[in-house]
């Protein structure tokens, strides 16, 4: 295992991402409701692999690890740690996520269900609909968190999705408790509006009970947190219960709430957004590598903005374009 030090250390599950490209009428046949990730078993799973349309595009995925890939694509060290089985699909996770330079390490599953994969339906207006098996996923427990490797992380990031099995849970808090020994933060991003109504309250305890010192959502996540629907009293109250918080406003940009201060920036301009899968797990991409490297807050999001924009102009979560590269010609510091 490299020793380097790490900007970011993602937790969150180890999913191979198949997108396919439908019709609304598909989603509609299928009963499936738009723009949600729906959790669905292993029979439901095949079934969806055996009728949904081609072509397909495959990724190793799941929201953290596109967080990593995206925190190296700006020139950062990033690590991934998430649970695959030992099957065709693990080893196609395992060998795509090192193809992008992010250290995974995390032991295969061996016995046990078999690695998660996402069936991605994008429909013509770029929304996309998510069909998660989890398999192997679940199995992710506190022998998998290792101290030297938290130890080494700037930041450690965990995503809301992962909150579910108790085993999981407790890796979390694990991971949270090492990295504050290490005198390093810990943050996790609420993921979507279905975990938030299932988890509110622990969420909030998170928050609360300093295990995460960073939280990242978008508008709708955040206001369901605290049961409003007015975006001024959500943002009120998460000023005091976490150090950081970071919100997404899509075509409005985003924002970061810290000491009390709300600094917005507006969002990149983008010709046709063609997907919009990956574009807040791009966003905490940038906006961790920011702050990792003791960016403020503003040049922060412009980062998070940036490489936001660049993933939804085209098909996939990960950045074709040279993220480095746009960073400098629009004079954002790395």
């Amino acid at each position: 295992m490299s020793k380097d030090a790490l900007d970011v250390l993602t937790i969150g599950n180890a999913i191979t991402d198949i997108l396919v490209r439908v019709d609304d009428d598909f989603l509609e046949r299928e009963g499936l409701t738009k723009s949600i990730m729906h959790l669905v078993e292993g029979d439901r799973a095949k079934y969806l692999l055996d009728t949904a349309p081609h072509p397909r595009k495959k990724i190793s995925g799941g929201s953290a690890a596109n967080s990593a890939v995206g925190v190296v694509a700006l020139g950062g060290k990033a690590a991934f740690v998430g649970k695959v089985a030992k099957d065709e699909v693990g080893e196609f996770f395992t060998t795509d996520l090192r193809k992008a330079h992010v250290e995974y390490t995390t032991k295969m599953l061996i016995h046990g269900a078999a690695s998660g994969n996402s069936m991605i339906l994008i429909t013509p207006d770029g929304e996309r609909t998510m069909n998660t098996y989890l398999g192997a996923c679940h199995d992710l427990t506190e022998a998998d968190i290792i101290e030297d490797q938290i130890g080494r992380a700037a930041i450690t990031f965990m995503e809301g999705y992962l909150w579910d099995p108790p085993e999981a849970k407790r890796a979390f808090v694990k991971a949270a408790h090492f990295a504050h020994k290490h005198e390093r933060a810990a943050a996790i991003t609420l993921s979507d509006p279905f975990c938030v109504d299932r988890f509110r309250d622990e969420f909030i305890d998170l928050m609360r009970s300093k295990t995460c010192d960073y939280v990242f959502a978008n508008v709708e996540e955040l206001k369901s947190l605290y049961q409003t629907k007015d975006l001024g009293e959500a943002v009120q109250n998460i000023a005091k219960d976490t150090e950081i918080a970071a919100i997404t406003m899509g075509a409005d940009g985003a924002m970061a709430i810290k000491d009390g201060e709300v600094v917005t920036v507006p969002a990149f301009p983008v010709e046709n957004v063609e997907d919009a899968t990956g574009a807040g797990d791009l966003f905490a991409s940038g906006f961790l590598l920011g702050i990792s490297r003791n960016q403020d807050m503003q040049s922060a999001l412009k980062l998070g903005c940036m490489c936001a924009s660049e993933v939804i102009s085209h098909v996939g979560a990960r950045p074709e374009k040279d993220l480095m590269k746009m960073a400098k010609e629009h004079g954002l510091q790395i």
